[in-house]
């Protein structure tokens, strides 16, 4: 999992990507590719 700055670039690079906020946090998970996982905040 990759901590970055921004997480729109990281959604972009696959069309099942999705930006998801939990406990505070943003995520992008992709459930068919697993390895385009990401974390702000």
């Amino acid at each position: 999992m990759k901590v970055r700055n921004s997480l729109r670039s990281l959604k972009k690079r696959h069309r099942d990507c999705r930006v998801v906020r939990r406990k505070g946090r943003v995520y992008v998970i992709n459930k068919t590719h697993r390895r385009f996982k990401a974390r702000q905040g």
